[in-house]
């Protein structure tokens, strides 16, 4: 019952602007289907730069193996190329990349990932969690929904001043972004708030089943120069998930404050990113990015 709210909210509420998407047709029938999602960027100077994401796509059982996904896929390639789109990233799995590759994307790398246990019994949940991740979210008492932590446009445009942007290529994040982003209900995005207001900073995350275990998903960490998310790690710690899953492409090694509250690296649970040049022949190495796992988690 989801699902139409869901793509409407994904692919024609995008304050990026609408998916461009590619059909198929036999007969008048739809047997194949392909969309991009729009994103936006700043690069490292801060320009902004339009970007899409390779998400959703269809090929009716009847008509599999006739290179349906391929012949939509380079279609929609050629297209955004001419109207001048910078490039197209995502997170294949391991059955989809080898296609994506033979198409001309190119792997970035393993999107550095950390976990944080919530308790000693957490260690034999997390060893049965080694495959996807539920869509849908777990229900959560902790913190606030974040569309209502996300709806006081002023508030998060302090925030986000006090962040800065950065020398890397990341999201344009604006009130109008985070607002869209994480307000669709059914995924049960929360926010959990680091000081007496949102302008103080807020961890955003939702809990959701993985194999045995249910973890917190920290999409997005946005905290000023000097606060620590600390406050959010106890919070979520009597939020009956067994652990916390952090990640970054920036991350790198490790940072010294996230080992120092409980963060351990688990290089199996990150997804590999990947990048396909269009209007913009570059590829950047995973030093040059800073995405969230709000930024690529499938949704």
């Amino acid at each position: 019952p989801h699902y139409e709210a869901f793509l409407d909210w994904k692919h024609r509420q995008n304050v990026f602007g609408p998916s461009p998407a590619w059909v198929a047709l036999h007969d008048d029938q739809v047997v194949g289907y392909r969309t991009f999602l729009r994103w936006g960027f700043l690069d490292a100077e801060g320009r902004k730069v339009r970007a899409l994401r390779a998400v959703d796509t269809a090929t009716a059982p009847a008509y599999r193996g006739l290179g349906i996904f391929r012949t939509l896929t380079l279609q929609g390639v050629a297209e955004l190329t001419l109207k001048g789109d910078a490039f197209i990233f995502n997170t294949p799995n391991s059955k989809s990349r080898p296609g994506y590759l033979k198409m001309g994307w190119q792997q970035v790398g393993k999107v550095p990932v950390s976990v944080r246990l919530t308790g000693p019994r957490s260690l034999a949940k997390l060893a049965g969690a080694r495959t996807a991740a539920e869509k849908w979210s777990e229900e959560c008492s902790v913190g606030r929904p974040a569309t209502e932590m996300f709806a006081d446009h002023d508030a998060v445009e302090a925030l986000l001043a006090r962040i800065g942007t950065g020398s890397h290529i990341a999201t344009d994040r604006t009130p109008e972004f985070l607002h869209w982003r994480y307000r669709f209900d059914p995924l049960r995005y929360r926010a959990i708030s680091l000081g007496t207001g949102v302008e103080d900073g807020l961890v955003v995350f939702r809990a959701r089943r993985r194999g045995t275990a249910v973890e917190a998903t920290i999409c997005d960490v946005l905290t000023p120069a000097g606060t620590s998310p600390r406050r959010a790690w106890k919070a979520l710690k009597g939020a009956g998930v067994d652990y916390l899953l952090k990640g970054s492409t920036s991350q790198g090694r490790l940072p010294l404050a996230d080992a120092r509250q409980g963060f351990v690296p688990v290089p199996a649970l990150g997804p590999i990113l990947t990048w396909r040049p269009v209007a913009t022949p570059m590829v950047p190495a995973m030093d040059q990015l800073a995405l969230s796992l709000g930024d690529i988690e499938l949704f």
